[in-house]
């Protein structure tokens, strides 16, 4: 290849490559724009070795310009990469190991697939970790049909079994109250809430949901107004709190950050890994997706992606514990008023987008 032709393919790679780092940045919930979102760790993969190739391809002013870009790139793909590795400080605090059992609590997510007929998978994960809890996402009536054999083990739940790939399925082997079903934003998109009581005889809530992730076709709209509303009834609320699901968002965005801060959570993927969960057949793209966050009230026992299942999601599997010193030892992030009022056209965007 000629090195003109080399130099013009190098340009053209980084230019793209600085623009998918920049967009982002726009506070805008198009579809196009928040799926940039997602794929940081991919474009900053990418960003090395097209700028080794713009630096082999020639010296000219447009090469040295997108090469500076690149690296400007680079540094803030990190940015939000970094608190997501090892090298990062985690916010959530690990759970000492001799921490009462009965003030422990396990969690499973999972997203089917609802078009996965594996089921016989799903149930020998749940069999052989042994969760107190299973949130089941994206199940129809032959996932609910299939998993009937957990209600043995699990006596408590909620059955919102949906064919349109929004259904849910909660399973405890721990005695639920206050059980609800809401459609926050959209009319066939459900989300769980219900207080938990652990055998200590201490309570909790727990918030299962799976908003309806953006696209190019679809704003994030929706997507950020359902988590805003969860947020803030947290904050309401403001008790031990646990919220796990299919977020259809990755862990580094804005919306999730917003999110976390409206609420006061804790995400323990922060200085333990990224932990992608989708897409489970493609190595090359993942990201996480599927997230527990909870409240400072807990200790952070066990975190693990668990194995594949037949689904584009792999499940993960979270062990929480309370205790005494959490609170002192952990410092959940807070909303300024730049968040709040965030917050409120969040909402606002929300509310027009499911009437429109």
């Amino acid at each position: 290849m000629p090195v003109s032709t080399l130099s013009l393919v190098a340009q053209i790679l980084a230019a793209c490559l600085v623009a998918a780092t920049l967009l982002p940045f726009w506070r805008s919930r198009a579809g196009l724009v928040r799926t940039f979102d997602f794929p940081r760790f991919q474009i900053a993969s990418a960003i090395l070795p097209v700028l080794v190739l713009l630096v082999v391809a020639g010296h000219d002013p447009v090469s040295l310009a997108l090469g500076a870009g690149l690296l400007a790139a680079l540094g803030l793909q990190l940015r939000h990469i970094l608190p997501f590795t090892r090298l990062a400080r985690p916010t959530a605090k690990a759970a000492p190991a001799e921490a009462d059992p009965e003030r422990r609590v396990a969690i499973l997510i999972v997203n089917v697939l609802q078009s996965n007929r594996a089921y016989d998978r799903l149930l020998r994960v749940v069999e052989r970790h042994d969760p107190d809890l299973v949130l089941a996402l994206e199940t129809d009536a032959g996932w609910r049909d299939a998993l009937s054999p957990l209600r043995a083990r699990y006596p408590h739940g909620v059955d919102q079994a949906q064919d349109n790939t929004y259904g849910l399925m909660l399973y405890s082997r721990l005695p639920l109250d206050d059980v609800r079903v809401r459609f926050l934003i959209e009319d066939d998109v459900p989300s769980v809430r219900a207080g938990v009581t652990l055998p200590s005889g201490e309570r909790f809530t727990f918030h299962g949901v799976h908003p309806r992730p953006p696209h190019p076709g679809h704003s994030s709209a929706t997507r950020d107004g359902e988590l805003v509303l969860v947020a803030r009834e947290v904050a309401r609320e403001a008790g031990p709190t646990v919220v796990a699901g299919d977020l259809n968002d990755v862990a580094w965005s804005r919306t999730t950050g917003l999110f976390q801060a409206i609420g006061g959570l804790l995400d323990p993927r922060v200085g333990r890994g990224a932990y992608p969960t989708f897409h489970a057949d493609w190595p090359i793209l993942r990201w996480p997706l599927d997230h527990v966050f909870f409240s400072e009230h807990f200790l952070l026992a066990r975190l693990e992606r668990l194995e594949h299942v037949g689904s584009d999601h792999f499940p993960i599997l979270i062990e929480l514990c309370r205790d005494a010193s959490a609170e002192a030892v952990q410092e959940p992030p807070a909303a300024d008023a730049e968040d709040r009022q965030e917050a409120t056209e969040a909402v606002a965007q929300a509310r027009e987008a499911a009437s429109s």
